[in-house]
């Protein structure tokens, strides 16, 4: 289950990453642009304003997200990502902190490829960071004795989740696309008590969060806060300094 409330207490972090994803999109007249994992909405409404007069459809797999960004005035389904494929009217597909959730991506951008015109576009960013501290502290936390079997043996994902950008250039040209791919580490500074904590608390922890009653959780977070801190220590009063990594590739496909 997906807490907007808690995803969005980094929005301006989270959403720098979508706007220089759109940036690059070079569709000047889309006539439908699908945003596949919408979450709340508050990036998708972006997409208004860089183009007025596409429809932009919003796709999410969680009810409570959908909810958030209908409120936002935003034509949101709760659609699986992992089913989902193009009509013949979507000539943009952006995908933001999305597709790393989903194990067969891969195979699903080759399919997207092929079934979409020549000029239409695919962009889509994914987190790179499943071998930071942050991550490696949470599976290590979630595979010692004292957590294993509580947690059912849940698989928590490693590097292999995503590709670099070499990795997903070679998947969409095989596929008939043009790539522009990159990657940036952000320099995040997060601010307020363990903020990595909250940070991941809104992502990274939430197949945690689906498997544990209140209590659980609530322990499970009081043990993971310390490794977090000693991985990521205050700079300041209040401030700590969280690098994340980010995979971009924006396509336009050509054949």
């Amino acid at each position: 289950m997906w807490d907007p409330g808690q995803y969005l207490t980094f929005a301006d972090h989270r959403g720098r990453p979508y706007g220089e994803l759109i940036s690059r999109v070079g569709s000047t007249s889309p006539r439908v642009i699908a945003d596949l994992g919408c979450g709340p909405g508050n990036l998708t409404v972006g997409l208004r304003d860089r183009w007025p007069h596409a429809r932009i459809e919003a796709i999410d797999s969680s009810p409570e997200m959908v909810a958030a960004a209908r409120d936002r005035g935003l034509d949101a389904v709760v659609t699986d990502v992992a089913t989902w494929m193009p009509h013949d009217e979507v000539d943009a597909i952006v995908s933001n902190a999305t597709l790393q959730w989903i194990p067969t991506h891969r195979e699903l951008l080759a399919r997207w490829v092929e079934v979409m015109a020549p000029g239409t576009w695919l962009a889509f960013q994914v987190p790179g960071n499943f071998e930071a501290p942050s991550h490696r502290a949470i599976r290590e936390l979630a595979a010692s004795p004292a957590w294993r079997d509580r947690l059912g043996g849940l698989e928590l994902r490693g590097g292999e989740t995503v590709e670099d950008p070499a990795g997903y250039a070679a998947i969409l040209q095989r596929a008939g696309a043009r790539v522009d791919a990159w990657e940036t580490t952000y320099l995040q500074e997060l601010e307020g008590p363990d903020a990595v904590l909250e940070w991941v608390t809104g992502t990274a922890l939430t197949p945690i969060r689906d498997v544990l009653d209140d209590a659980g959780w609530d322990e499970f977070r009081s043990d993971l806060a310390p490794h977090l801190r000693a991985a990521y220590p205050e700079h300041s009063p209040g401030r700590t300094w969280f690098p994340f990594r980010r995979v971009f590739v924006v396509a336009e496909i050509v054949a």
